[in-house]
């Protein structure tokens, strides 16, 4: 199995959880005299199942992308962590972005005026510069994990 379809079982393992989870909280209380529609025991053994299928799964990806390796010699944990990182300056950088680039009504000339501090032209060509790295990144990782097989 490639690391690809071992990452597509898992977002299902994990969405059956969740609905295992709404199951089991719908049918631990019901009016007197009537019968859950499902059984709560049941549906937490159907969880224990699941949690440890998940458990197993999420170890062999892990321990496969400490193992795997770019042509520049990077693991792909090592390319996820710089995904991750990518990720989160972007949203900063687009926070900011949004922030400095929003007009000001003024509605008298005696209420304060506010300028922006930082050069907006620059800081979008920063984020489109990031931006581009991260499709390249987020490429480079999903064409190793369609090309690696799973331990």
């Amino acid at each position: 199995m490639k690391v690809a379809e071992a990452l597509s079982i898992r977002k299902d393992i994990q969405k059956r959880i969740q609905q295992l989870g709404q199951r089991i909280q719908n049918n631990v209380k019901v009016q007197e005299g009537d019968e859950p529609s499902e059984q709560p025991q049941a549906l937490l053994k159907e969880l224990d199942s699941c949690l440890a299928q998940l458990e197993e799964l999420v170890w062999r990806i892990n321990a496969t992308n400490m193992q795997t390796v770019n042509a520049e010699g990077k693991t792909v944990t090592q390319l996820m962590a710089q995904k991750d990182s990518l990720t989160l300056r972007l949203g900063i950088l687009r926070d900011v972005f949004e922030k400095a680039s929003a007009s000001q009504d003024r509605y008298s000339r005696s209420e304060i005026k506010m300028t922006t501090v930082v050069d907006v032209k620059r800081l979008s060509k920063m984020i489109d510069d990031y931006a581009a790295k991260l499709r390249v990144l987020d490429i480079e990782i999903q064409a190793l994990n369609f090309q690696t097989e799973l331990l």
